[in-house]
């Protein structure tokens, strides 16, 4: 496991340094001045010069670049531009929110979907097959932002039922405050769980240790779930990894729509106003979040196949 784990880190590093290499190219080629932004339209040349300077704007790019990947893997982030805020501060205000609905439509996304997948499967063919196949079409098919939007008019400003925005206090507010963005992306996210967990138990089901348990005369519930689904979850898992990585993109738009805050709203705001070391926290900590939801996955694999840990 150890080996695994170590084997994982050392791959990331290629990979976290392309991340760094796009944040920081992404961000220069963007047009607009940080100075101008921070100073607004009257400053005059010698304070944007000034300014420029002491942000450290003024120095070759080759220098910029090595500076900013020393930090960034050193996680020191510096001030933000425009309030000089320490960029820790941000993160550690706005970082708990995204995970937290993250988390919720992680679980609300697995707790529909495996289901669904396994009945679908179960019921090939027929009514109940079919209509969870057009149910997880449209959920792949609409996008997270609209159904957010449709939730928000018709269950908040409609019927009142939810907050229609804030997080709440306190752990049961939160949950309340929480529960509809979660909702959104977690259906959105069952829609792909389901399909995934379909066609895997299919494959299954049709293999020799599954005609063995049922020749033993083994009930059929245990047979699907403890013989068939437990060497199905291991595509799941794979797949549970990529989703997780989508719903951490699409808390930009649900963070928004509802009025949230986290890491994708204080992006929208640092692009907004050109704030350099807050677009530049906020990409390295998604970067981060890729390699640590691959490695979780990875050693959620090698737990769930024993064979994985000899190779």
């Amino acid at each position: 496991m150890i080996r695994v784990i170590i084997q994982r880190l050392i791959d990331a590093i290629p990979t976290a340094l392309v991340v760094l290499s796009l944040v920081f190219i992404a961000l220069h080629i963007l047009p607009g001045d940080p100075a101008q932004a921070i100073l607004g339209e009257q400053a005059t040349p010698a304070q944007l010069a000034l300014l420029r300077a002491r942000l450290g704007l003024d120095r070759p790019l080759v220098v910029q670049y090595a500076v900013f990947v020393w930090d960034a893997l050193r996680l020191h982030f510096g001030q933000s531009y425009m309030n000089n805020l320490p960029i820790s501060g941000i993160l550690a205000e706005n970082l708990p929110y995204t995970i937290e609905l993250t988390i919720g439509a992680t679980i609300l996304g697995v707790l529909m979907g495996v289901p669904v997948g396994v009945v679908s499967a179960t019921h090939r063919d027929g009514a109940v097959d079919y209509g969870a196949r057009v149910a997880a079409l449209l959920g792949l098919a609409v996008p997270d932002f609209y159904l957010g939007a449709l939730f928000l008019i018709f269950l908040s400003l409609g019927l009142g039922w939810f907050p229609i925005n804030g997080v709440g206090e306190g752990f049961v507010d939160r949950l309340y405050h929480l529960f509809l963005p979660a909702l959104t992306l977690g259906l959105i996210k069952a829609a792909f769980v389901s399909r995934l967990t379909r066609s895997t138990v299919l494959e299954v089901l049709g293999r020799n240790y599954v005609r063995t348990a049922r020749a033993k005369g083994l009930g059929e519930t245990r047979v699907i779930y403890w013989h068939a689904l437990r060497n199905a979850l291991l595509p799941v898992v794979t797949g549970l990894g990529l989703s997780i990585l989508s719903t951490l993109s699409g808390s930009v738009a649900i963070e928004l729509i509802f009025g949230r805050p986290g890491l994708g709203r204080m992006l929208i705001d640092g692009v907004a106003t050109r704030d350099y070391p807050i677009v530049q926290a906020g990409l390295v900590v998604f970067a981060l979040f890729v390699v640590l939801v691959n490695l979780l996955m990875d050693l959620l694999n090698v737990a769930l196949d024993p064979r994985q840990r000899t190779a």
